[in-house]
């Protein structure tokens, strides 16, 4: 599938900030947040900051922007329509949240903090839905795409939160410890996912694609259009096989190895150096992220191409 540059960016960008909203909302609600947490207040600012940044950036890959209320409709029968509504309303326990832990009332805080972790989860289950839900698409059509969706929000939202509560000269050695063994799972999950779908072949073939498959193998004749079209651009897009494992490799240098072992270094040295690690450990698994949400689009097939001269999805 064609990997839009808006999707791959929003998806990354505001799972990090909802999995740190979830972060936030189940700390306030275990008591953990002091009242008029400095910490808390520049976390939920940083969290709807990169929520925002995401929903702005996906608004490009739409037609007609200015219809996309529309989409909102739809929550009944579109995962996209739900994503949308949950996202909107997870502002409103978040700015409860907010109002609550400004004011020192963290009774309500950790009642508005549980609240909006819910819906920041939700979020992300709407959108990790949306491509968990495409049967023509093997890549996406799997057990593993809803967790690692789910894990790698945890995980980038962990990484920002140690880095804000660095920044904020709160006690981060608890969160630090988490968010390394966040990146671990979600490592350990992704490399199970590339096992599986390289393992693996989608269950449409040419043969029952075309239904000939009673009279023997199937082969493509003829090209079906003797230029490019929108169903070959959008769904037809082909990465290299060694291309594709090169950014593999990155991903788990990049987005999982580095922000281990700056974790490991920020909790054996000083506090200024250990700030220094944190930072570098937010960006390199957030860019490790990026390079794997481009992937995750680039290597899924949809079955359309079988009609192409495909010989599996």
């Amino acid at each position: 599938m064609h990997p839009a540059k808006s999707i791959v960016f929003f998806t990354v960008v505001s799972g990090a900030g909802y999995g740190l909203l979830v972060l936030l909302g189940v700390g306030a609600g275990g008591g953990l947040l002091a009242p008029r947490s400095a910490a808390g207040l520049t976390g939920l600012a940083t969290a709807l900051a990169l929520v925002s940044l995401g929903l702005l950036s996906s608004m490009f890959h739409l037609g007609h922007p200015g219809r996309a209320w529309r989409a909102l409709t739809q929550w009944r029968s579109s995962w996209l329509s739900r994503e949308g509504v949950a996202s909107l309303a997870t502002y409103v326990p978040a700015a409860g949240f907010g109002i609550c832990v400004y004011g020192g009332a963290m009774r309500w805080a950790g009642v508005f903090g549980v609240a909006m972790a819910l819906f920041a989860a939700t979020t992300v289950v709407c959108t990790a839905m949306i491509y968990r839900s495409l049967k023509p698409v093997h890549q996406w059509h799997n057990r593993f795409v809803l967790p690692i969706y789910l894990m790698f929000a945890l995980s980038l939202g962990a990484l920002w939160l140690v880095m804000v509560l660095r920044l904020s000269g709160a006690h981060a050695t608890p969160p630090l410890y988490l968010a390394g063994a966040a990146v671990l799972a979600t490592a350990a999950l992704k490399l199970r996912y590339w096992s599986f779908v390289d393992a693996t072949a989608g269950v449409p073939s040419p043969e029952s694609a075309t239904g000939l498959g009673r009279f023997g193998a199937v082969r493509l004749f003829e090209a079906p259009h003797t230029g490019s079209n929108y169903l070959m651009k959008e769904m037809g897009f082909a990465i290299a096989r060694r291309h594709a494992g090169m950014l593999r490799r990155l991903v788990v240098v990049v987005g999982f190895s580095t922000p281990v072992i700056l974790l490991a270094l920020a909790a054996a040295t000083s506090d200024r150096m250990a700030l220094v690690f944190v930072i570098l450990a937010a960006l390199a698994g957030t860019i490790g992220a990026l390079i794997e949400r481009w992937l995750f689009f680039a290597e899924a097939r949809h079955s359309v191409t079988l009609y192409y001269g495909a010989s599996r999805t």
